[in-house]
């Protein structure tokens, strides 16, 4: 397939420009910005390489859509897709990215670092030994590529993890992977749950009261999707003590609101959809290996399956 014509559109623009000119590709690039996009500039277009676009265009008009960030949900969720053009997603360092996200947060907890400092602010000493993570279970959500990087770093540390999927095929550094009617019976066993699943209609508020009313005292990370949570059910199994704490990176709408009741529960810990950021030498380097392969007809890697959304 030959791609002489390619769009960017991205916040990144600038830098991703100057990286992409070393490249020496010689194809006709436009780098635009949201308000610059419409569909006269995708007639003209082979490609085009984005996070995601405010207004559905009609993407049919070009061969190559290229996703700057891991998740498509933004091409694939609740929409049609023109099977006849190829949807990619950026790969690089998001999984060890994400890995360490999630592994600070869960030596933080388990090396009580909030309660030793709620006791200097109070003067107090009370030692407490810190648990190991090689005492903990846990349960990852997601056994692609980002969840399979999860289960490596942590099983590294000697952590009991387990894994649920769509299918349920066991994989590497999982003690097992169940699919999501089987697991259940497992949940009252585990120490905390976390979430990197992809949003299609089969994962939307899929952690919701089935889920949160097996739990005890668990704590949930959140580095999927806002969508898959139902946060009425999270906020009531956190009240109820279901759920320990709460680590959310992603929500259903972002930024989120100033009056969301998120902000003000002493149990939840907010970042703003970092875990795993997409810098423009990442971006790059994986959108010029991606367009190689096509051009070349080679096999890729990141393609989306449409029919699954990820």
């Amino acid at each position: 397939m030959n791609i002489n014509k390619i769009i960017f559109v991205s916040p990144l623009n600038h830098e991703m420009k100057q990286l992409v000119e070393k490249h020496s590709l010689k194809k006709e690039i436009r780098f635009l910005t949201e308000e610059e996009l419409s569909d006269e500039q995708l007639e003209w277009a082979d490609a085009l390489v984005t996070f995601k676009t405010s207004i559905p265009y009609d993407y049919s008009k070009v061969k190559w859509v290229h996703s700057l960030g891991a998740g498509v949900d933004n091409f694939t969720y609740k929409k049609e897709w023109n099977s006849d053009v190829i949807l990619t997603r950026t790969i690089t360092s998001f999984g060890q990215r994400i890995s360490e996200y999630c592994l600070s947060y869960l030596l933080k907890d388990l090396q009580y670092h909030d309660q030793f400092q709620d006791q200097k602010q109070k003067k107090h000493w009370q030692p407490a030994t810190p648990k190991m993570l090689k005492e903990a279970k846990v349960m990852i959500y997601g056994t692609g590529a980002i969840g399979l990087k999860v289960a490596e770093v942590l099983s590294s540390f000697g952590m009991e993890v387990y894994g649920v999927s769509l299918s349920g095929k066991k994989k590497e550094f999982f003690q097992d992977v169940y699919t999501m009617d089987s697991h259940l019976q497992l949940l009252p066993e585990i120490d905390y749950l976390i979430n990197t699943l992809p949003l299609t209609e089969e994962t939307e508020t899929i952690f919701n009261e089935t889920i949160f009313e097996k739990l005890s005292q668990v704590g949930f990370i959140n580095v999927g999707r806002g969508e898959s949570v139902s946060e009425r059910d999270l906020l009531q199994a956190l009240n109820q003590e279901q759920v320990r704490f709460a680590v959310l990176d992603v929500f259903t709408d972002e930024p989120l609101s100033e009056d969301h009741a998120f902000w003000q529960h002493p149990n939840i810990s907010i970042t703003p959809h970092i875990s795993a950021v997409t810098t423009a030498e990442e971006a790059v380097e994986c959108f010029v290996d991606t367009l190689r392969k096509i051009e070349g007809e080679e096999e890729l890697k990141n393609r989306v399956d449409v029919r699954r959304g990820y």
